[in-house]
């Protein structure tokens, strides 16, 4: 007798085996019995995201306290382990007042090293009239170098009866100590100490014009006079003061025109040059009688 398919007799008389039981992942069992604190925990963290955003929107619009709590507190933990000021080193410093130095930089010896910042310390020193530019570096061993261009003094300018020291570019750099500088020239008139630089440029190609030049004096902020020591006013073209003072140079070299008592030059013709003299003495009428008298 033929035996059935195997196929057959398993599918009519043997039973499915149940399903074996997996036993859970230790993952699974750790979330399991933890569901109960996970929607505190995701509350609590997305109310620190938000206290977050919200401090560093507040930041933002507050740039000068921006973290300031946070680098004061920073500055007092490196202050405890030893992070402050050694020593402050200033290089560069000619005329520039040492007290004013001092306050801009706004730090001494013993301060907390990271509260210091070298940026605003710069941007106040560059703010003192004398100082150009200034360099400002901190050191973790505790030391603040701070390098210092500063402007030099090039003139005095006098506008009506106000005197001050200004540089090449006409900035203000003093108005008490006039005379600590030795001698410098003498701009006069409104916008002279904004001008006067490239006409003292060209005086400087002739020095025996420049040495009889006590002051420039810009007129109606358009043209310069030059006033030379004996008191002639020499009248300088507008725009053409470069050939004005190469011919004076020549004259001078020639005829020692600038050392004639006369009232003024005036050279802003360009085709000739006018001469005022002093106006003579008249005699006394005692001798006009006289003459008439003997005649």
């Amino acid at each position: 007798m033929r035996a059935p398919p195997r196929s057959r007799l398993a599918s009519e008389g043997a039973r499915p085996r149940p399903p074996v039981p997996q036993r859970p992942s230790s993952l699974r069992l750790w979330l399991r019995r933890r569901r109960p604190l996970l929607r505190p925990a995701l509350i609590g963290l997305g109310t620190l995201a938000a206290a977050g955003a919200c401090g560093v929107a507040f930041a933002a619009l507050e740039p000068a306290g921006r973290f300031s709590w946070l680098n004061e507190g920073v500055a007092e933990i490196g202050a405890q382990a030893g992070l402050v000021v050694q020593k402050i080193v200033v290089r560069g410093q000619q005329n520039t007042p040492k007290e004013l130095i001092s306050a801009a930089i706004g730090v001494r010896n013993g301060d907390p090293l990271l509260a210091f910042s070298p940026e605003a310390a710069r941007q106040r020193l560059e703010s003192i009239a004398w100082i150009e530019r200034a360099e400002v570096q901190r050191n973790l061993s505790g030391d603040i170098t701070v390098e210092l261009h500063e402007r030099r003094p090039f003139a005095i300018w006098q506008r009506n009866n106000d005197f001050a020291v200004v540089d090449r570019d006409g900035r203000v750099v003093s108005a008490d100590t006039l005379d600590a500088f030795g001698p410098l020239p003498l701009l006069v008139g409104e916008g002279a100490h904004k001008h006067g630089a490239a006409v003292f440029d060209e005086l400087k190609q002739a020095p025996d014009v420049r040495a009889r030049v006590q002051a420039l004096i810009y007129v109606s902020q358009r043209r310069w006079n030059l006033r030379l020591h004996n008191g002639t006013d020499i009248l300088l073209p507008e725009g053409h003061e470069a050939a004005a003072i190469t011919r004076l140079a020549e004259l001078q070299k020639s005829q020692a025109l600038l050392d004639r008592p006369v009232v003024s030059i005036d050279m802003r013709l360009p085709d000739r040059l006018v001469v005022r003299q002093h106006p003579r003495p008249e005699q006394p009428a005692s001798n006009q009688s006289r003459g008439r008298g003997r005649g």
